[in-house]
């Protein structure tokens, strides 16, 4: 990239927690013209821009979207053509659920220098925080992250359940609205009703809530809980992992009692 042209970063922003940004992603915020941050950006990030630095929401919501995906393309093209350094930053990982792919193809096609930076995606840094490993030895050899998510597509609610069926652990993103067609086709498709099951909203932050159910009583929890968006499902033997930490983290403090 040219020193004097405009360009746009694809920024992953992290699953929420401000110090799980990446150094290359801060570097690249500090000397950003014009950010166009998302929804599930931590507000936090916002800070480490520059002050003349432009800050441009575009996050969608459910039924609301402050700007449509063909708009923001357009606007990285405008900005980055007319010699900006322009910040597409977006929660997680940009092409992971994050539509970053989609961007780079239509900046490239225009002809647009560009670079992606990747972020640590939700299921990785949320199932991490609430300590359930998505693999782990004698419990889970894979793991596939999908989105309940798919009306834009044209997807339908049975792929979960037929993917199920091929790995052990399976991490939903934005299944808050289709928690009971989960439930219903994953013990549809042949899924134990005990299976494992956590909830976690608003994972790394510290407005994290963690619930752990089974598959049966996934719904029901959710409700009693009123658990909101963002929110993650992890479905799975290794949620149980998450219970014996804990277990062994009560016993902590004696054992160190005994080392001193």
């Amino acid at each position: 990239m040219k020193k004097n042209s405009g360009y746009v970063s694809i920024v992953g922003a992290g699953p929420g927690d401000p110090e799980l940004l990446t150094l290359k992603a801060l570097r690249c915020m500090e000397k950003a013209d014009i950010i166009l941050y998302d929804r599930l950006v931590n507000e936090e990030i916002l800070s480490y821009a520059r002050p003349e630095a432009r800050r441009i929401y575009c996050g969608k919501a459910p039924g609301v979207h402050a700007m449509t995906q063909q708009k923001i393309q357009q606007k990285l093209i405008e900005y980055a053509a007319a010699g900006h350094h322009v910040v597409r930053l977006k929660g997680g990982d940009p092409f992971v659920f994050g539509r970053g792919g989609e961007e780079a193809l239509a900046l490239a096609e225009r002809g647009i220098a560009y670079e992606v930076i990747p972020g640590v995606t939700s299921a990785i840094g949320a199932g991490s925080s609430a300590l359930i490993p998505l693999t782990h030895r004698g419990a889970a050899v894979s793991f596939a992250c999908i989105t309940a998510s798919r009306k834009e597509e044209g997807g339908d609610q049975q792929e979960i359940g037929k993917l199920a069926m091929y790995v052990d652990t399976l991490v939903i993103y934005m299944g808050v609205s289709h928690i009971s067609t989960i439930r219903t086709e994953l013990i549809a498709s042949g899924k134990k009703v005990d299976t494992p099951v956590a909830i976690i909203e608003r994972g790394t932050t510290e407005q994290e809530r963690i619930m752990v159910t089974t598959l049966d009583q996934l719904e029901e929890t959710a409700k009693i809980n009123a658990i909101e968006n963002p929110a993650l499902i992890i479905i799975g033997e290794v949620v149980k992992v998450r219970e014996e930490l804990l277990q062994l983290q009560q016993q902590l403090p004696a054992r160190m009692e005994q080392i001193g």
